[in-house]
């Protein structure tokens, strides 16, 4: 009799983990897919954020480009 229920429980385990194959299996095209379109697309978050360091850096050469052309016209005065 034990012998019986320990063939059941076996079975049962393993159409478990047939199941589960079986769910890995249809289920990857779909992850990969989703994967796949998410490395090709920019989310808003990210689109804002690469715009910010954008504007930061435009400002930056802005400003170096004003010292620099201070420091000129004051040498110029200088001279």
């Amino acid at each position: 009799m034990r012998w019986v229920l320990i063939v059941a429980a076996g079975s049962l385990l393993s159409g478990c983990m047939v199941a589960s194959a079986a769910k890995t299996v249809v289920t990857a095209p779909v992850k990969v897919a989703s994967k796949t379109v998410d490395l090709m697309t920019t989310s808003q978050e990210e689109a804002d954020r690469n715009r910010g360091r954008e504007i930061r850096k435009a400002e930056e050469r802005e400003k170096k480009a004003r010292k620099k052309a201070e420091r000129e016209a004051r040498e110029r005065d200088n001279d």
